[in-house]
């Protein structure tokens, strides 16, 4: 008998028809990205996209930092580079860089070598490595987010194998955050759970804690030898200042203590596409962050093996050299700034039509987004009526508005809250 004549029709197939997956349902749009397969489909010229978690010029454009633009030529001009696979830990020089952008160059942590770093697929791969690490290795599987927070969160952990809980952090009546909730929530959890932690611009929100807000959540952290977990997304995006919004990582670094701490390149350096990021663990001892690095490198070998190389290689060329770092910080403050004027320049709007409400909050908030405070059935009014998208949860991207486009969103906000309670 010939091979091909043993060969019939899987019998799963058959029973469903024409594929083994025809009993799928169609999932939902991801909330986030969904919001620009809408603003996509509308063909209003007035259309405006404020869901988009990506920096864009006063034009609406995206732009691409002069310093990256040109290390890229740099890199092509190299004849000596070549397309060889990274170590499963990624570029050196980056992961020794990036280290000492978040912890600070004087860092005792890593001058005694208790620090550990891995280049991962930006924020997101940074926390999932993090996270499947801790499901396999530490005694505790639970994580505490804040409630709210950016929607991926849950996803990452719980798919990680952790098990996923919340503590209060936003407060709706004053827009602000909910610090007794919070020390309230961090203090009842069991000892050893871990405590994710935005170091700065928290998503969605916009709302931080103070400097000594900071130092109380830090000693109710280590007082409970709870482990914190930072996401840090947004360094030297939120105030401009790449020291400053680092404190609060510095802060638990300073202590001794042990922690985790994903770093996304993608909004401070415009490598979004690129996928750069690091997790770093700050170990106890060198002889830890050893034996720690080489289990975090099996997490990594069958996951994807290992990270790329083009974007790392950017951010470690930037970070090596004065020049090219002081460029970059310039335009980091400058997109920062540009979002900081929008904040003011939103509120002003809004302040001239006398729309109800105290909206003090979105220039008291910081980074990217501002949670406005609009309800889901506003937000939609905004949609149909003047094809304004968002997520429902009224986050906005603070960095897809312009000078052009604030008075329609402002006129929006207006009818909005005026006619839907």
């Amino acid at each position: 008998m010939a091979y091909s004549d043993s060969i019939s029709a899987s019998p799963t197939a058959a029973v469903h028809g024409d594929s083994v997956f025809a009993h799928l349902v169609r999932a939902p749009e991801d909330p986030i990205l969904g919001v620009t397969v809408a603003y996509n489909k509308d063909q209003s010229p007035v259309k405006l996209n404020l869901g988009v978690g990506a920096y864009r010029t006063e034009e609406g454009k995206p732009l691409v930092l002069n310093v990256v633009r040109r290390v890229e030529q740099q890199l092509l001009n190299d004849k000596a580079r070549n397309k060889e696979y990274l170590p499963i830990v990624g570029l050196a020089d980056f992961n020794k860089l990036s280290a000492k952008l978040i912890l600070g160059a004087d860092s005792p942590a890593i001058q005694e070598n208790r620090v550990t770093t891995v280049q991962c697929l930006s924020g997101t791969g940074s926390l999932r490595v993090g996270g499947e690490f801790l499901a396999k290795h530490y005694h505790q599987r639970i994580v505490y987010l804040p409630q709210p927070t950016w929607g991926n969160h849950p996803k990452v952990f719980t798919l990680a194998g952790l098990s996923v809980k919340t503590y209060r952090y936003y407060a709706p009546a004053t827009r602000g955050l909910d610090f007794e909730g919070l020390l309230e929530d961090i203090g009842s959890a069991p000892s050893g759970s871990i405590i994710l932690l935005h170091a700065c611009a928290h998503n969605p929100t916009g709302v931080d804690p103070s400097p000594d807000q900071w130092e109380q959540i830090r000693q109710l952290i280590r007082s409970k030898a709870l482990l914190p977990f930072f996401d840090s997304a947004y360094q030297g995006f939120a105030s401009g200042s790449l020291d400053a919004d680092a404190q609060p990582v510095r802060l638990f670094a300073a202590d001794g203590g042990e922690m985790l701490v994903a770093q996304s390149y993608a909004k401070n350096m415009g490598l979004y596409g690129e996928r750069v990021g690091a997790l770093s663990i700050v170990c106890k001892s060198a002889d830890v962050a050893i034996r720690v690095e080489s289990q975090v490198k099996l997490v990594i070998r069958p996951m994807y093996s290992n990270p790329p190389i083009h974007g790392a290689s950017i951010v470690a060329a930037i970070l090596k050299d004065g020049d090219l770092y002081n460029e970059w910080t310039v335009e980091l403050k400058a997109m920062a700034d540009r979002i900081i004027s929008m904040r003011q320049q939103f509120f002003d709007a809004l302040q001239a039509r006398g729309t109800p409400g105290d909206w003090s909050h979105i220039i008291k908030q910081i980074g990217m987004f501002t949670f406005t405070g609009l309800n889901p059935e506003q937000v939609a009014f905004m949609t149909q009526e003047y094809h304004i998208y968002m997520t429902s949860d009224g986050r906005i991207s603070m960095a897809g508005l312009s000078a052009k486009t604030v008075p329609h969103l402002a006129d929006a906000i207006h009818a909005a809250v005026t006619r839907i309670a």
